[in-house]
């Protein structure tokens, strides 16, 4: 799909276009949320970092960093080597950001950043800014941030029910009703955590490329740990998602992301679409709603 036409497929859906700030102005913060040219959006995993940057509803780029602990002045220097041709837009009050954390320890020197760079705090995926999503959980403060953005994604861009697979450190599964509730889900040890745990505990296992294997009958060590990784993994994915299914109304959409999404869904059955930036997507329709 060419530039021009995913820009009309946007504007078909309700896209709003960049705003425009006044030269050499400071707005107020509702002004500036009015008038932002452009959004940040920060996803803080306990393995990785994504950091987006939109133009209205198009996620024009990403970057997934390793989740490190860093200082505010780091992290600052760190956005303005990954937005340096569009720091212009980012600056001054001209931008909004949106973080969305799973990792206290890293909350606050990334708040800190977003808030010198644009000149005033970032929106917070919670709980308590997903206001239209009703929440089933128990204990409603237990359901990660990642979790709701993932939710508000789903619901809003690919309908409902549905159930999200995100692949990362853990891999979980987030379901959401017809009637668009959060419901919860599960969580399962992530595909890299596993194998990572595997060739620490067993001294004669090596660490291999967890690539696509040829044959489900490894004829070396390396062979068998990609086949059992890999097929292990879209098995695992393949029988979670048809049991939840069956404990749900309507056929659900099932959509995969997180960062070894590429790697695992290709050998899945039961995945409709993989969406890598649908938690980005997700902060950026909660971000819409609280600025």
């Amino acid at each position: 799909m060419s530039e021009r036409t995913r820009r009309r497929t946007a504007r078909r859906r309700g896209a709003a276009g960049p705003g425009k700030a006044a030269p050499n102005s400071k707005p107020n913060a509702a002004a500036a949320g009015r008038r932002a040219r452009g959004l940040i959006a920060v996803d803080l995993g306990n393995s990785d970092t994504v950091v987006g940057w939109f133009e209205g509803e198009l996620l024009v780029k990403f970057w997934r960093l390793t989740s490190v602990r860093q200082t505010a002045d780091e992290v600052e220097l760190t956005l303005c080597e990954l937005l340096r041709g569009r720091l212009g837009e980012a600056r001054g009050g001209r931008a909004g950001a949106v973080l969305c954390s799973v990792v206290p320890a890293l909350t606050l020197p990334w708040r800190e950043a977003l808030t010198r760079l644009i000149e005033r705090e970032p929106v917070e995926v919670s709980t308590d800014t997903a206001k239209d999503l009703p929440i089933r959980y128990l204990d409603r403060t237990a359901v990660g941030a990642d979790r709701i953005a993932n939710a508000v994604a789903a619901r809003r861009l690919y309908g409902m029910p549905a159930i999200v697979v995100d692949l990362g450190t853990a891999t979980t599964f987030d379901c959401i009703s017809k009637s668009g509730a959060y419901l919860g889900g599960l969580i399962a040890p992530g595909v890299g955590t596993s194998a990572d745990e595997l060739f620490r505990r067993a001294a004669r296992i090596p660490r291999v490329e967890l690539r696509r294997p040829e044959r489900a009958i490894g004829r070396t060590t390396e062979e068998s740990l990609r086949a059992g990784v890999l097929w292990g993994a879209a098995g695992q994915i393949d029988a979670l998602v048809r049991r939840i299914a069956l404990e749900m109304k309507g056929t659900p959409h099932v959509i995969a992301t997180g960062g070894w999404a590429a790697a695992v869904v290709p050998e899945c059955e039961t995945i409709n679409v993989v969406d890598e930036g649908l938690t980005l997507k997700g902060m950026r329709l909660l971000w819409e709603a609280n600025r």
